[in-house]
């Protein structure tokens, strides 16, 4: 029986826990909240972040990192992007030198600019580290709906190894060795969902919608190449299978901010209403950073940090989107 710990109680810590779970791993679930660990462990749900949900009856719940990491063959970490090295390190102790850490975070580390695997080779050095994308809303994948993931590692080994680890019959899990490049399709194409969200809450229709998701497609591969990813990883699963899902699914936070900014709201007054974290808020200023660093252009990002942290006009910003210099169309 395989030992796994999740460090990250949010909807997807909690559904990769419960999947692992069924699937018959001694998983080991860690909550920053106290009474979501009380609640998994005394009621089998996570009323927060996903209520409803009769949870695996293996599964347990833990408040202290260390402990819960403690004899884990796998580590699966799916604590927020901004959080997650405070996390990690909390949790070091505990987790052995030859276990396997897997991110399933989807974002970029504010300052720093890293992705989630470098973190994490940061803090634990020597460890096999691996990330998992695609598209895949939590909710879904809890009702068994089937889904397709990669799993990304710079080894094949160690990418099988994740494949075996959370395949199911519901459950699909390809591989890939581009772990830049998957990492920043799932980061990036959560600017875009905001986007997608505001053309959506400004009553515009699909000729809009598909423009948006083209070219954002392109801004994203345009960066990652930069970075030396493989353009083909954004045509994949963890770049236009969950582009696609985030800008067009219900179920999606980013879109569900960009509804928001739409309807007059602002990022600061959904934080303040939502539990869930739209990562594409921090992602945005993170993209920027990155295409300075990399001298690339991304003016859909860049039009998206101006809605969030400066208040621009989304109007204005679509006008000014549509009447950039004609060019040929093209990624680079």
């Amino acid at each position: 029986m395989t030992a796994i710990a999740v460090l990250g109680a949010g909807g997807w810590g909690t559904t990769l826990a419960d999947l692992l779970a069924r699937k018959g791993s001694a998983v080991r679930l860690w909550a920053y909240e106290s009474d979501v660990v009380q609640a998994v462990n005394q009621r089998r749900e996570n009323p927060i972040f996903l209520p409803g949900c009769a949870l695996a009856p293996t599964l347990r719940a833990f408040a202290d990192p260390v402990q819960a990491c403690q004899g884990a063959d796998v580590v699966l970490t799916v604590a927020p992007s901004p959080v997650l090295r405070q996390v990690v390190h909390q949790a070091a102790p505990g987790i052995g030198p030859g276990s396997l850490v897997v991110t399933a975070t989807k974002g970029i580390e504010p300052g720093t600019l890293h992705l989630m695997s470098e973190v994490l080779g940061e803090e634990l050095p020597g460890r096999r580290v691996a990330a998992l994308s695609g598209p895949s809303f939590a909710l879904e994948v809890f009702q068994g709906q089937p889904t397709a993931v990669v799993a990304a590692a710079t080894d094949d080994a160690t990418a099988c190894t994740v494949q075996e680890v959370f395949a199911t019959p519901t459950f699909r899990v390809y591989r890939n060795r581009d772990v830049t490049g998957v990492e920043l399709a799932g980061a990036l194409k959560n600017v875009i969902a905001i986007a997608a969200g505001i053309l959506e809450g400004l009553g515009l229709g699909h000729n809009p919608r598909a423009a948006l998701i083209t070219r954002g497609l392109a801004e994203m591969t345009r960066l990652g190449v930069a970075m030396g990813a493989d353009p083909q990883t954004f045509a994949g699963l963890a770049g236009m299978g969950d582009l696609i899902l985030t800008t067009t699914g219900a179920l999606s936070r980013n879109r569900s901010l960009g509804l928001a900014l739409a309807a007059g709201g602002t990022l600061a007054g959904y934080t303040a209403t939502h539990r869930s974290v739209a990562e594409g808020a921090n992602t945005a200023r993170a993209a920027l950073a990155l295409a300075a660093r990399y001298a690339v252009e991304l003016p859909i990002c860049a039009e998206v940090a101006a809605i969030l942290f400066e208040d621009k006009p989304a109007r204005q910003v679509i006008g000014e989107l549509m009447e950039r210099a004609l060019k040929a169309e093209s990624w680079r």
